[in-house]
């Protein structure tokens, strides 16, 4: 890894479309995510320090363990990053200038085609798995350890709750509705070890996916999704979202009629980075955490 963490986290944008998105996603989990850009804010706001020589050590510490190959953080940040450009075909630099006003998705139709039913349901599988083998890095757990993950779902706050309910969201709602979770498991039940092999998506992370081979890897990936079923079944009933729901709050930045929804999973797959983006701050609030009760 080229960048130290703070570097990651000082060069993280304030204002672009992923952003956007998650501030227009807000509703669903007030307050939880703060944009926090600013390595030095983010040690004094996990440790509540006030004193610059002890803010310095813990910082210290953090990149150091940041930098240890032999802990998780650096194989958690590629997955993020991994999982996001896979699907990251408009580069947010083009669209940047477009968040202050409303982006008309009618300008980028030409650009974009509806995702396959099919690719965006094990996207979606995917990105689970890659949270889950990301979470299992970062805590030092063996990548299978699906149990441990699904009892640390159940206290997500912040950043990484953000993180799961965008997936839910985003890859989840937007593109197949309410009843998604009844998609993408029929998809993966119905999916062979050759089709994911021939996923461009799963081409790229496979190496850290458990398994011995691409059977073995689809039998992980399905046994994760059922596992988080009941908690991703749970937070849409617990917050009634609903595709009208989502599209309404995106109207608010994104112009796009009724006859355009099917695109608008594909735009906001290529126009935004949120694994990416909430993954970074979680691993630097982690290497943070873990820091202050090492100085």
């Amino acid at each position: 890894m080229s960048q130290a963490i703070y570097e990651l986290v000082n060069e993280l944008p304030t204002t672009n479309v992923t952003t956007a998105v998650l501030k227009a996603l807000d509703f669903i989990v007030p307050g939880e995510w703060q944009n926090i850009t600013n390595f030095e804010e983010m040690v004094r706001q996990v440790t509540g320090e006030t004193d610059e020589e002890m803010i310095q050590q813990i910082g210290d510490r953090a990149v150091w363990l940041f930098n240890d190959k032999s802990q998780g953080y650096q194989n958690a940040l590629w997955l993020y990053q991994t999982v996001d450009k896979a699907d990251y075909g408009l580069g947010a630099a083009a669209l940047a200038n477009k968040v202050a006003n409303k982006i008309k998705l009618l300008s980028f139709i030409d650009r974009i085609t509806p995702n396959d039913e099919k690719a965006q349901a094990i996207d979606l599988a995917i990105k689970l798995v890659v949270e889950v083998v990301a979470f299992c890095q970062v805590n030092g757990l063996p990548g299978d350890s699906i149990g441990d993950f699904v009892k640390a779902l159940q206290e997500y706050e912040g950043d990484a709750l953000m993180r799961m309910g965008a997936l839910v969201c985003i890859d989840g709602i937007i593109p197949f509705g309410a009843d998604f979770i009844l998609k993408v498991e029929s998809t993966l039940n119905n999916l062979s070890a050759g089709e994911l092999s021939d996923n461009s998506t799963f081409s790229k992370v496979d190496r850290l996916i458990p398994g011995e081979d691409s059977a073995g890897k689809l039998e992980f990936i399905g046994r994760s999704f059922d596992a988080t079923k009941d908690w991703m079944s749970g937070f849409v009933a617990k917050h009634n979202l609903t595709q009208n729901k989502l599209m309404g709050n995106l109207h608010n930045f994104v112009d796009f009629s009724e006859n355009q929804l099917d695109y608008v999973a594909a735009f906001l797959d290529m126009s935004t980075n949120y694994f990416e983006h909430t993954g970074i701050q979680s691993i630097g609030k982690s290497l943070i955490s873990r820091a202050m009760f090492e100085v």
